[in-house]
């Protein structure tokens, strides 16, 4: 099969209805058809997303926002009227490839003069609003991320065709964290409510489902910029998230993953309820919290685990979340990844250093030997769980031993994924007034060790899944593009793949094409098959393992009427 050939079957693959889409508009009362504007009259858009997958849940209900508005998608950046860019600041290349994108930007609006541009993500904060403007000459707004329920207001696109929902949104407010203002976090539950009642969640996929459950931070990692651009924790209501992972099930969802900043420190700031009265417990680690009465991530699980088909079996096959601090890994969230059936087989916890100075000068407040006794008792809890984590080497004060001590930690716990990146300083953080005293080059230099280190670490775990046969929850049809590597400058924008395996061999029959899943422990598998298999779980046999990816041939199809007919 051609490459061309290829390309169009993802292109009208992706193009198909999504389950979770925004529904039609209702029905406008008689009186205000006569301020309805043209269809053609309303702005196409474009959605740019970097960073997180919380900025992709977000960029869900800005999209969400515009189609219950009136607007299209734009194919392209050139092709939209209206371009929201939602971006990171955690790293430096990010915020890099945002500011390059000013000069095209410029020339698209002056073609345009109506075109308009707007920013929000992390990289932009209260306290720097007023210099956005110096720095993205092209953007004409800016939002913080707790703004940005406010999109279609602000943009004048909410009129009388428009929910009722859309024009009463409140707007945001503001606290104080440092000296300094910030987000103050508190209406983003609400407005999820909102979004969710009124069909205003575009979400980007028909297979796998984001849920945020927990806005904000409450840590005080020192080179981190998330709590002074997002706020400080705050999470949803317990009943709030049931009902939507009920609604994610109802419409099909393969696989749910929850979302937080810290997500397993969900319900600390809830207020206490009889019905949780059976949690008795405190955060250990960090700064005291009393948990007691309150609902946690391992609550959530348990209930989500309980959302059952009519034959018994999760109504959702895969539950994840995403990211975990070692503060929260509490024995009762051990537990549920233990006995609930949905939840998969994968944690990611970052590590940051190996080295206890380096870790307290980062302020993350524990120790490796802490680190390495919650993972323990995880992988005695889960057997087999692959575990991947963060790491940033060449932060302020780092020598030449306490980089080694972080290559030693890689050796003993034997990630199954690192993330690895440099240092490099964010404006707003408190290790801005730290010295910044690693050259660049030397930072290059132990990013590229630790990065091979773990290249041979990586490649020696998937190897214990050569011959076996492993369950791959299809998501896409693989175009032929350039491949990415993890820590691949590309790999910021939240849509692009990593594989790391070299093309396949060969195809498994007529109309088969390249496949790309992944397996309930994360891993990435490339095989060959029909297209009508994807958003399917299916059976694979590993044939190839190499540092980020694995390979295979398809050794059981769903036995559907439907599928491969």
């Amino acid at each position: 099969m051609s490459d061309r050939t290829v390309t169009e079957l993802a292109a009208k693959l992706t193009a198909l209805p999504r389950a979770g889409n925004v529904a039609a508009p209702p029905a406008v009362e008689a009186a205000l058809i006569e301020f309805r504007p043209e269809t053609n009259s309303l702005p196409s858009f474009f959605m740019w997303t970097l960073g997180c997958q919380m900025n992709v849940s977000d960029s869900e209900e800005m999209s969400g926002q515009l189609l219950a508005a009136g607007c299209r998608r734009a194919p392209s950046m050139e092709d939209a009227d209206l371009v929201v860019i939602n971006t990171c600041a955690v790293r430096e290349h990010a915020e890099a490839k945002v500011i390059g994108r000013q000069g095209l930007l410029g020339q698209l609006k002056r073609a345009r003069p109506g075109m308009r541009v707007v920013l929000t993500g992390c990289g932009v904060r209260e306290s720097e609003r007023a210099g956005l403007a110096r720095r993205f000459r092209a953007v004409d707004m800016f939002l913080r991320p707790d703004e940005e329920p406010e999109l279609a207001l602000r943009l004048g696109l909410v009129s009388a065709q428009a929910p009722i929902g859309l024009r009463t949104v409140a707007t945001a407010a503001t606290t104080v964290l440092s000296g300094r203002p910030v987000s103050a976090a508190d209406r983003l539950a609400a407005s999820r409510a909102s979004a969710l009642a009124e069909h205003r969640v575009a979400r980007s996929s028909t297979i796998s489902a984001w849920l945020p459950i927990v806005y904000g931070c409450d840590k005080t990692c020192t080179y981190c910029i998330v709590p002074f651009s997002r706020g400080p924790e705050r999470s949803r209501p317990f009943d709030d998230i049931l009902a939507e992972a009920r609604e994610i099930a109802a419409a099909g969802y393969q696989e749910l993953t929850l979302l937080g900043q810290n997500v397993n420190s969900y319900g600390h700031d809830l207020p206490a309820e009889e019905r949780f009265g059976h949690i008795d417990t405190e955060r250990s680690t960090g700064r005291r919290l009393d948990l007691r009465s309150r609902p946690d991530l391992a609550e959530l699980l348990c209930a989500i685990d309980g959302i059952r088909d009519a034959d018994g079996a999760p109504a959702i096959s895969r539950l994840r979340f995403i990211t975990s601090h070692p503060w929260d890994l509490s024995d009762r969230l051990i537990e549920a990844m233990a006995t609930c059936e949905s939840v998969a087989e994968h944690l990611h916890l970052p590590i940051q250093s190996g080295d206890d100075a380096m870790l307290q000068r980062m302020g993350r407040q524990y120790t490796v030997a802490h680190y390495k006794e919650r993972l323990a008792r995880i992988r005695e809890a889960v057997p087999g769980i692959a575990v991947s984590t963060d790491v940033i080497v060449g932060f302020c004060g780092e020598t030449q031993e306490q980089f080694e001590a972080s290559l030693r930690a890689l050796d003993e716990i034997r990630f199954d994924t690192v993330f690895a990146a440099a240092y490099s300083p964010r404006p707003g953080t408190p290790a801005l007034h730290m010295a910044d005293d690693v050259p660049a080059a030397e930072k290059r230099r132990r990013l590229n060790e630790l990065l091979r280190r773990q290249e041979a670490i990586g490649t020696e775990r998937n190897r214990e899944w050569l011959g076996h046969d492993v369950e791959v929850l299809i998501e896409q049809i693989t175009p032929p593009r350039r491949r990415l590597e993890p820590n691949d400058a590309d790999a910021d924008d939240v849509d692009e793949p990593m594989s790391g395996v070299p093309p396949l061999a060969g195809t498994a029959g007529e109309g088969s094409v390249a496949l790309a899943g992944r397996t309930r422990h994360n891993k990435l598998v490339h095989l060959a098959g029909d297209p009508a298999l994807v958003g399917h779980r299916v059976r694979v046999h590993v044939e190839y393992a190499g540092p980020f990816a694995l390979r295979g041939r398809l050794v059981e199809a769903p036995d559907e009427p439907d599928v491969l007919a």
